[in-house]
């Protein structure tokens, strides 16, 4: 079969179509055909640094969606013709992450999903919600079960609190989804008015243009009468979390999930003690969480935005695409 493979890390010339050996289907497991796959930040990151325990050559991606085409011995909730998404980590179903639990991501020490066929686990797997195409369902895994994690199963976000997103990206924009079903007043940044013009059409209620407003985190405390932020969705990692930190409010929560801007820095902590905040990390969720996810956006009829779908044998023009910043939502490959 085909499938695109991290052949050597450093630039985009590492990433290159192959011919694989078809997986073997073992006990307690699915074979999907994939159908769609999308690109995360970490995906880019991948084919630039090796992370400790990933394989060489990789399959990169975690996300994607697919049909159901065989079952091993034992698989009792799956059948042919099921359509699938795969979940970000193997083996986490349910409660607190654990050390363990790392190990199983795809696209890292575990294959992802770039490839024509893919084989998951029997609970490694949730149904498409009805209303969703393949492109769209590729979507969740990642981006979106981050949002929901940051924002429901730990922020708890109520009708009336204020949201704050850092960017426009795969988390952000599902963040800001998430915000509005709830009821949330939402603040977003970009660098590009077109882009947070398009943001407001999608319901966030105030913007800021980070080139306009370097100071940001100022910004955020005049639109909110100095009271700041209920909740800040941190993807920035060091360039920005000090700034998330004075954006949020008394008693308030800074959901930490990205290091755009590297993994180095340092943080005085006096601000978040003074504020009795909360600076919460959280890796995607379990497989539990996406299942309470999906049942929300069936309910809500929310649709994924996608900036563009690449054809399968240009699947390296959409992590150039991710690389460029210029991509608006999520990036999505139809295999």
């Amino acid at each position: 079969m085909k499938a695109w493979q991290i052949q050597h890390r450093g630039s985009l010339e590492g990433l290159v179509l192959a011919d694989v050996p078809r997986p073997e289907l073992g006990d307690g497991q699915v074979r999907v055909r994939m159908r769609a796959a999308s690109v995360n930040y970490r995906d880019l990151i991948a084919t630039r640094i090796e992370r400790p325990g990933a394989l060489t050559p990789l399959i990169p991606c975690s996300d994607g969606a697919g049909e159901v085409v065989e079952v091993g011995a034992g698989v009792t909730k799956w059948k042919a013709g099921d359509r699938v998404i795969g979940c970000f980590f193997q083996d986490w179903d349910s409660g607190r992450i654990r050390r363990e639990v790392m190990r199983s991501d795809l696209g890292g020490p575990l294959h992802g999903v770039l490839a024509q066929e893919v084989i998951f686990r029997e609970n490694g797997l949730v149904p498409i919600p009805e209303h969703l195409s393949f492109e769209q369902a590729s979507t969740l895994p990642c981006a979106a079960l981050t949002a929901w994690h940051a924002l429901v199963e730990n922020g708890r976000v109520c009708a009336g609190e204020t949201v704050l997103l850092l960017g426009t990206g795969g988390v952000s924009i599902f963040a800001l989804q998430i915000a509005k079903m709830h009821g949330a007043r939402v603040i977003i940044t970009s660098s590009s008015d077109a882009k947070l013009a398009k943001a407001r059409e999608l319901g966030a209620d105030d913007t800021i243009n980070y080139r306009t407003f370097p100071d940001w985190q100022v910004r955020v405390h005049e639109l909110t009468n100095k009271r700041g932020a209920d909740h800040v969705v941190e993807v920035g990692g060091w360039g920005t979390l000090e700034k998330s930190i004075e954006s949020v409010a008394y008693g308030g929560q800074v959901h930490t999930i990205g290091v755009l801007t590297g993994f180095e820095g340092k943080i005085n902590p006096w601000q978040i003690i003074a504020k009795s905040a909360c600076v919460c990390g959280l890796y995607v969720g379990s497989r539990e969480m996406f299942e309470a996810m999906n049942r929300a956006i069936s309910l809500h009829r929310i649709e994924p935005v996608i900036d563009r779908v690449f054809n399968f044998a240009d699947a390296r023009a959409a992590f150039a695409r991710m690389e460029s910043g210029a991509h608006f939502g999520k990036l999505v490959v139809r295999i």
